[in-house]
């Protein structure tokens, strides 16, 4: 067998033992936990099905690419989950400087492993949930990537978890500052709006409760008094929303807001 026939043979093996690997992650029972190579180093995950969909948003959409002139910006993941995002933050931008807040201990303990395996030991984890205050919150943990510290679902898991003001970490410019906090967002972006003027990009998952008023409204126009342009995606859309609204978790709606300085 010759050299190049024997690394065809290799390179279509291990496509085989790829592909056979995404299998087994889309064929997986939900709130599983298990490890998998897609990636490279052993990731953990809590959920298989969560993390396809969260490989498809960041990893091969990327919906979080940004420009950035500096090689080492300093990002805030809000809500870091397993550690997906960062990932492919340090990625993009090797030196970036990455502060992380996971609150559900499980997903943290995770987080702190897979942080590890992939050789980023120089990211900051905080096992803290982003509020308006310092406080203790209660926490419904979902078992994936929907915990939060309102109202679910009788019969889930609740804790009690420590909680910061963003505020206290907008004090130098952030050149990514993301927030996927399940129902959180709303309050936590009014409380800290005095200093979104250090926020060059800011990306805020909005979550609309059926059983509660919505604040689109508001969090929009924060974007526009502190000088964001704004791009808005909806990963949960019901076709006829006047006939019938879908709901996942208790939400009917479900937007990504990318806000952005225009350019000079």
């Amino acid at each position: 067998m010759t050299l190049m026939l024997a690394d065809k043979m290799k390179r279509l093996w291990h496509t085989r033992q790829v592909d056979a690997e995404w299998e087994r992650l889309r064929r997986m029972p939900r709130y599983t936990p298990t490890v998998t190579d897609v990636l490279g180093p052993p990731l953990e995950l809590v959920d298989a099905a969560s993390f396809l969909y969260m490989h498809q948003e960041i990893l091969e959409r990327q919906i979080y690419r940004f420009r950035c002139a500096r090689p080492d910006p300093l990002i805030i993941d809000g809500g870091a989950n397993i550690g997906l995002s960062i990932i492919y933050f340090k990625r993009l931008f090797p030196q970036a400087r990455i502060i992380a807040f996971e609150p559900d201990p499980t997903l943290f303990a995770t987080l702190t492993r897979n942080m590890a395996a992939f050789g980023h030991p120089d990211v900051r984890l905080l096992p803290l949930a982003l509020w308006n205050q310092h406080t203790t919150l209660e926490f419904e943990s979902e078992g994936a990537d929907a915990g939060r510290m309102v109202a679910m679902q009788e019969g889930s898991r609740r804790l009690t978890v420590s909680a910061v003001p963003l505020g206290d970490y907008l004090c130098d410019p952030v050149d990514m500052l993301k927030l996927d906090i399940e129902g959180a967002e709303t309050e936590v972006v009014m409380s800290c709006a005095a200093r979104l003027a250090a926020v060059r990009h800011l990306f805020v998952e909005y979550h609309s409760f059926s059983s509660q008023p919505q604040t689109l409204h508001t969090l929009l126009d924060i974007f526009h008094r502190h000088g964001f342009r704004v791009h808005i995606q909806t990963p949960l859309v019901s076709p006829q929303p006047y006939w019938a609204r879908r709901e996942h978790l208790g939400m009917d709606m479900q937007l990504n807001l990318f806000g952005y300085r225009q350019e000079a």
